[in-house]
């Protein structure tokens, strides 16, 4: 027992000092990277097998050929609605199934339709706009819209394909195809490289060993972007949001790890990965979904291929490169590839969430502000330190608790001691309107007291060694074991927990965080899982990686869900994969307390939020580290404009309280956090709105102004929706801040931006230097919008669901604005039954006017207090309210460099104009 201990202690100690680059692969000590990257370009050794097309009514498929080997695949191209394109490859007839990804997406796709046309050397494939043609030898397909060809697979003749196959030099495995064409392949795979590479069949790293039981299995394919620009996408990475060349430096990698105080400007793995990269360009947008769960590498081209190309192009005069270009190579399962034809960036963002999901409409308390650190002591520190967010009148929604709640690491208990009455906790948060969020990991402490692990030992619930054992790592709790999450039966077990007759000491208002599900193993290779272990159907964990976290939020939101189905569940999640948006939220993991993971926020969630999850935070103030009181202001202010909004920080760090800085960092904190809770109806409008769409609430400038270059590789500024521009100030001792204001067209116009503070207009294109002092941030309304608003600022955001709204009008050059307010209970599925309010502003001709989106069937007595207008040519004199033919007069005030027309008094529900009057 000492020793188990010294080796806990020991591990965490290590682990928890910085990240160590050496316990983390690079691509040349990862085998199969490594053999994909010697791949040679431009002499693509696949090719079509003529007279195997066969073509269905929105498909069709072929069989491809490795022409050195004579192994052979299948291919089939699927055409699916919303201009998107599925090309998936596999093994004719593999030794076994290789692994197909399920669970990522939201739902079977759409098939579309499609007519072919067959040539000698090509094939083509009309589906609407969109044609795909596919050239037998070498193998490459190109992918059109409208004529113009936007994607290009294989255009680097980089694709490989590993087949599986037994190990040399013993017998064949029981069940191999016994064709001569199968058996010759083996015999000139053998003298291959992928044969003679020393990781093919076992690979080492460190003290750990994969065994590989099925030897080399690597699948990569190159696609090429001939109208981009930029690449972007691909995260999660603490790196710039157009994605750099990785032309010598190791690829982008993406596997799911735990990485305390990661690096920032780096390719290197970190807790989410989710294969989606788009190019774009001036003209157009597409990109590409990769559907693989396996680790991955991907190798970014941005620049010419080679030097002599360069010299050949120099020479003759011309200026043509080599179009921009991503190579994605994963460890094993198949090519499974969804090509998303855009056009525009917002077309694209959409076809890739009409595959893998929105955010579900969260609840109003979880767009309000969260307080936590590892940990709160008990049960009195809780309550004083909401009590403090009162007594300071500090708007706070939410109290966290850390892995020190727990009976000793076991989740579902509590420890006695330090919280020996939880439901009385709770209620004394509920009563004050704030809710209870904590902490669920998916390591279970192997202790015999300890009903959990006795439950999945039994069940045979835990993931497995490949000889039937019981997997068991190291972390928080010391000795572990896993939950196959994959396991339906684990999952189903797994939910029950979370009822009330199981886990009788909270209450169906509280809520959960998912953490350390990359998994994190502290003893593991890159302190993860063996990827020899085995999940249930026989799958190695090399298969499904990245999907583990995924899995364990399959089963928490079902069991929060089945708790009680009326209420909306809240998660927060580590790991993610594609689709995992649609059952929780995610933050940016265990950053620093220093300028530069401020900087890497806004990059990071930009990132994500292309990629689905527009439900994105950082920790506040940084997870290590003490944040002085400058970057602590500036933290709680970018914070207050990026989509999940809490402050939380590591065991060692000094407590951080606002109250705990000196009066003026208090204050502007405060300030900062009474902002946040003024745009709420806007938040929450836009979370509506993205789950119909499946656009993001957070968008890089390119998303609504993709002709401007200059927006390209902007990431320290971004908009909300395309309603609000942020340029938060993010590097210290700044008094101004350069703010991008972007171009309509190629002619330069733009739109007319407010300052939210004094509504002063800016009306020029470029760059322009706003002045800042410690509470100013910069943030500007586009001219032709309106957004919902909510003034008079409660403790919590659950109090103010009848509170009245504020409309801000901004107008754009033509005297005109239009906006939108979503309305309901905040907490229940009752939407759904169409129990809501969707509204519809727009102002023209001086004349405010009022219709719903579909019939409104939410009664409340929230009210409209003001209407401010901006960007007036003259001050009318008066205002007119007009409801049901009924006339009155309304006063206009001065407001700052607008105008406010003074308490309209009608409700949100009722339909109403208002008239300026000159």
């Amino acid at each position: 027992m000492r020793l188990a201990a010294f080796l806990l202690i020991f591990c965490i100690f290590k682990y928890a000092n910085s990240v160590d680059h050496t316990n983390f692969k690079t691509c040349e000590q990862s085998s199969f990277c490594r053999r994909c990257r010697k791949v040679t370009p431009d002499q693509s050794k696949f090719a079509l097998v003529p007279g195997s097309l066969n073509t269905y009514s929105d498909s069709v498929t072929a069989d491809l050929i490795h022409k050195d080997n004579k192994h052979l695949f299948t291919l089939k191209l699927e055409a699916l609605e919303s201009d998107i394109f599925r090309l998936l490859i596999d093994e004719k007839t593999p030794l076994k199934p290789r692994y197909k990804v399920e669970h990522a997406l939201k739902s079977a796709p759409k098939p579309g339709s499609i007519k072919v046309l067959e040539g000698d050397a090509e094939l083509t494939i009309i589906s609407g706009p969109n044609k795909a043609i596919i050239i037998a030898d070498p193998f490459r397909i190109d992918f059109y819209q409208n004529d113009v060809l936007t994607v290009s697979a294989n255009a680097k003749g980089l694709m490989n394909f590993e087949y599986l196959r037994p190990k040399p030099q013993q017998p064949a495995a029981e069940g191999a195809p016994e064709n001569a064409e199968n058996a010759s392949a083996n015999e000139v795979q053998n003298t291959n490289d992928e044969i003679n590479d020393p990781g093919a069949w076992e690979e080492n790293f460190k003290s750990h060993q994969d065994s590989k039981p099925y030897g080399p299995e690597a699948i990569a394919l190159d696609f090429s972007f001939p109208q981009a620009e930029v690449l972007f996408g691909i995260p999660e990475h603490a790196d710039t949001f157009a994605l750099k060349s990785t032309s010598g430096t190791d690829p982008y990698r993406l596997y799911n790890v735990d990485v305390f105080e990661y690096i920032l400007d780096s390719k290197m793995a970190l807790y989410g990965s989710v294969p989606v990269l788009y190019g774009h360009g001036a003209q157009r947008t597409a990109g590409v979904f990769w559907h693989n769960a396996a680790e991955t590498w991907v190798d970014i081209y941005t620049a010419e291929s080679n030097v002599v190309s360069s010299i050949v192009n120099f020479v003759s005069g011309s200026r043509k490169s080599d179009p921009l270009a991503a190579h994605f190579m994963s460890e094993s399962g198949v090519i499974d590839a969804f090509i998303l034809l855009g056009p525009t960036p917002l077309d694209a963002f959409k076809q890739y969430t009409s595959l893998t999901g929105t955010a579900p409409l969260p609840q109003m308390f979880a767009l309000g502000y969260h307080q936590c650190r590892w940990n709160y002591n008990d049960e009195r520190d809780v309550e004083e330190v909401s009590a403090k967010f009162d007594e300071y009148d500090i708007p706070m929604d939410t109290m966290w608790l850390d892995i020190e709640y727990t009976d000793g690491k076991k989740y579902f208990t509590w420890d006695q001691f330090k919280f020996p009455n939880p439901l009385g906790m709770i209620k004394n948060l509920t009563d004050l309107g704030r809710h209870l969020v904590i902490i669920i990991d998916p390591h279970i402490k192997r202790d015999s007291s300890y009903f959990f692990h006795n439950d999945c030992t039994e069940q045979g619930l835990y993931v497995k060694h490949s000889d039937g054992r019981d997997y068991e790592g190291w972390c928080w709790p010391g000795s572990a074991s896993y939950p196959d999450f994959f396991n339906p039966a684990a999952r189903e077990y797994y939910a029950n927990q979370y009822a009330l007759w199981n886990f009788k000491t909270v209450t169906a208002d509280v809520m959960f965080w998912n953490d350390m599900n990359e998994p994190s193993v502290f003893n593991g290779p890159e302190v993860t899982m063996l990827k020899d272990l085995v999940h249930y159907g026989n799958w190695e964990h090399r298969d499904v990686h990245n999907l583990y976290g995924h899995m364990q939020l399959m089963g928490t939101f079902d069991g929060v869900l089945q708790r009680d189905f009326n209420q909306r569940p809240f998660i927060l999640t580590r790991a993610h994969f594609a689709g995992s948006q649609r059952y929780a939220l995610i933050w940016t993991g265990d950053n620093m307390a220093d300028w530069g993971h401020l900087q890497h926020s806004i990059k990071m969630c930009l990132s994500e939020a292309v990629a689905g999850f527009s439900f994105c935070g950082a920790d506040i103030g940084g997870f290590f580290g003490n944040p002085d009181a400058e970057l602590f202001e500036r933290w709680y202010q970018t914070g207050a404009f990026l989509p999940f909004y809490r402050g939380h920080a590591h065991i060692d760090t000094k407590r951080r309280e606002p109250w705990l800085y000196p009066e003026k960092t208090r204050l502007v904190v405060r300030d900062a956090l009474r902002k946040r809770y003024s745009y709420l109806p806007l938040w929450y409008t836009m979370f509506y709105e993205h789950r119909l769409t499946g656009e993001p609430i957070m968008r890089p400038l390119l998303a609504h102004y993709p002709k401007d270059k200059e927006t390209f590789t902007i990431d320290d500024e971004f908009l909300l929706q395309n309603r609000l521009l942020v340029r938060p100030v993010i590097h210290q001792g700044a008094t101004k801040v350069n703010v991008y204001f972007p171009a309509i067209d190629d002619k330069k116009n733009g739109d007319l931006w407010y300052d939210v503070d004094t509504f002063k207009k800016y009306a020029n294109v470029g760059y322009e230097s706003i002045a800042v002092d410690s509470y100013k941030i910069p943030v500007f309304q586009r001219g032709g919008t309106i957004i919902p608003k909510k003034e008079r600022i409660r403790r919590a955001a659950t109090l103010m669901k009848k509170d009245p709204y504020t409309l801000v009008v901004c107008l754009n050059r033509t005297g005109k604005a239009d906006g939108t307010l979503y309305v309901d209970d905040e907490k229940t599925h009752n939407y759904r039954n169409g129990e809501f309010n969707y509204i519809h502003y727009k102002f023209e001709n001086n004349l405010l006017d009022v219709d719903f989106i579909g019939k409104p069937q939410f009664k409340t007595v929230a009210w409209i207090e003001r209407v401010v207008i901006a960007g007036l040519e003259r001050v009318p004199k008066s205002a007119t309210l007009i409801v049901d033919g009924i006339s009155k007069e309304l006063e206009i005030l001065p407001f700052s460099e607008a105008v406010a027309v003074r308490k309209p008094g009608i409700t949100v529900q009722q339909v109403f104009n208002i008239r300026l009057n000159f």
